[in-house]
């Protein structure tokens, strides 16, 4: 058995699939990408905030991971990480950023291309308190991304994360950043497995105003 055999065999774009009607479309993409987003939501999509974050290194080498949606508002489309992360470098030296949605339950597609800025202290402090205190005892104790030299080192931060959050539980590292995609592009992609004419639409910033654009499947 081999994987190519695999791959062809393997179905794709299965179940009743959501409709696009192209005739009724908002001026923004934000505000369809939150009526698509509230319709997966409504549709038991599993874990629809996850999405794909692609950046490029400092050789123009691409880079992939995928990581939660945390807002959409009229910043841009939000996430979270650590400024000393790889993503985090990424980014300093090159704010340029896609990001990706897949909702396989109704076979629909969103691209988000745009620059990305840092939202500041408040934004950063805001977001990493509202989080549980498990999941800031695992950022304080991890240099996320670095060579890990062995499991008694992540023992030995995690003991200095637990002592930190024990004298001051409302501590925000410096190196906690949020970041807004702010795009010039928005795509929205609409499986149809009857007849593979997936209607695709794109919005293009074009100075104050959005382009919506039909796209060839």
């Amino acid at each position: 058995m081999s994987i190519s055999w695999l791959l062809r065999t393997l179905p794709a774009m299965t179940g009743e699939m959501a409709r696009f009607d192209l005739d009724r479309t908002p001026d923004e993409p934000h505000e369809l990408f939150l009526r698509w987003f509230g319709e997966a939501v409504g549709a038991g999509v599993s874990e629809p905030h996850a999405m794909n974050l692609a950046t490029v290194d400092d050789q123009g080498l691409p880079d992939v991971r995928v990581l939660l949606l945390r807002e959409v508002d009229e910043r841009g489309w939000h996430f979270a990480g650590d400024r000393r992360s790889a993503k985090g470098r990424q980014l300093a030296a090159r704010p340029d950023a896609a990001l990706g949605f897949y909702w396989r339950e109704q076979g629909r597609q969103v691209r988000v291309r745009g620059k990305v800025f840092d939202l500041g202290l408040a934004a950063s402090a805001a977001d990493f308190l509202s989080r549980s205190p498990s999941a800031r005892l695992a950022a304080l104790s991890s240099v996320q991304s670095d060579v890990l030299p062995g499991e008694s080192d992540l023992t030995l931060a995690r003991h200095e994360a637990e002592r930190l959050l024990a004298a001051d539980p409302d501590f925000v590292p410096e190196s906690h950043a949020v970041y807004a995609v702010v795009p010039i592009s928005v795509e929205f992609w609409q499986g149809d497995p009857a007849s593979r004419r997936h209607p695709r639409l794109r919005y293009r910033r074009a100075a104050e105003s959005w382009v919506k654009e039909l796209l060839w499947p």
